[in-house]
């Protein structure tokens, strides 16, 4: 079969992890004071917009050489609220799309969420929910980190299930913080069985910034679920999504369940899974050429796009309206 042909549409489904992407706006509610004019990181509506601006430029290529056209699907982390959503959707490289967005305000202290894009004429919604992630701490009180964002709506006519997720980070040790996000992940199983309980042989993509590896405990336990991780090749010494103390770590992902790699007879599948590192996302010269750009390194302004890359899955679909 072809990759494309006139019946058959090849497609991209994106993740991004787009490193703080806040309003200028100060917002008593959370600590994203560092986030103002008057902040340490002096952010301001110049950088702001130039950060939309790249933002926007970078989505539109991701999976383009494999498709002709930007994702239709594109989950996000680090995401302050919809006005930013807003402004990225209305940028000069993405607003002929048509794209729209699911988000919910999350009760992460630091204010950042999870969110969906997705191009109208692709995806129609049916169905959205956040499910909120809190953890007890020693003294009894409760500490939320970002929602777990479900979407459900049908792409040509097939319906498909989308997780997106942004698990609990490694900044106080790996280990010490495995447990938070070995929890996630069972909270993610926990979804599965959900909607396999209504159809057992129901799509699901699930996408993240899991802060674990491929291999890490929390993934495999993950991928127990009857899913695929189609990126466990993709890691290696030289190659991730981001670099912390010169390594390379894959922590930004997109896993399916096992009914996308069926070749017989399947309408809607997997075809390929990549890291999008190309040079505009990459660090020109000096000591870290090749990692991704990022906006900030600790309080200094570099002005880039994201300390992470994105990642993206390529599929096949033929329109249930299409004889065969």
């Amino acid at each position: 079969m072809p990759e494309t042909t006139a019946s058959w549409i090849k497609f991209t489904i994106a993740f991004y992890n787009v490193e703080n992407l806040f309003d200028t706006i100060n917002d008593p509610k959370t600590h994203d004071d560092d986030f103002t004019k008057e902040g340490r990181l002096r952010w301001d509506k110049n950088k702001f917009d130039k950060k939309i601006r790249n933002l926007g430029a970078i989505i539109k290529k991701i999976g383009s050489e494999q498709t002709n056209k930007p994702p239709i699907i594109i989950g996000l982390a680090e995401i302050e609220n919809a006005s930013v959503l807003e402004a990225l959707i209305s940028s000069k490289s993405l607003k002929q799309y048509n794209y729209g967005f699911v988000h919910f305000d999350s009760k992460d202290e630091r204010g950042i969420d999870t969110a969906l894009l997705y191009r109208k004429e692709f995806l129609k919604i049916e169905s959205k929910k956040a499910h909120p992630i809190e953890f007890i701490e020693e003294d009894g009180e409760k500490d939320f980190t970002r929602d777990i964002l479900q979407v459900s709506g049908e792409i040509a006519g097939q319906r498909v299930n989308i997780l997106v997720n942004h698990w609990p980070s490694r900044r106080a040790g790996a280990e010490l913080t495995e447990p938070s996000r070995l929890k996630v992940s069972k909270i993610n199983k926990q979804i599965i069985s959900e909607i396999r309980s209504k159809n057992n042989d129901a799509k699901i993509i699930i996408m993240g910034d899991f802060n674990d590896d491929p291999f890490s405990k929390s993934i495999q336990e993950l991928v127990s679920e009857n899913l695929y991780n189609p990126m466990e090749l993709l890691h290696t010494r030289d190659h991730g999504s981001l670099t912390h103390k010169g390594n390379w770590n894959l922590f930004d992902q997109i896993l399916v369940s096992q009914n996308f790699i069926q070749q017989y007879g399947n309408t809607f599948r997997f075809d390929t899974a990549e890291i999008f590192n190309l040079k505009s996302v990459q660090v020109f010269e000096g000591p870290y050429k090749g990692h991704p750009f990022r906006t900030y390194a600790g309080p200094k302004y570099l002005g880039g796009i994201s300390d992470h890359f994105p990642v993206f899955l390529t599929f096949t679909i033929k329109p249930l309206n299409v004889d065969n």
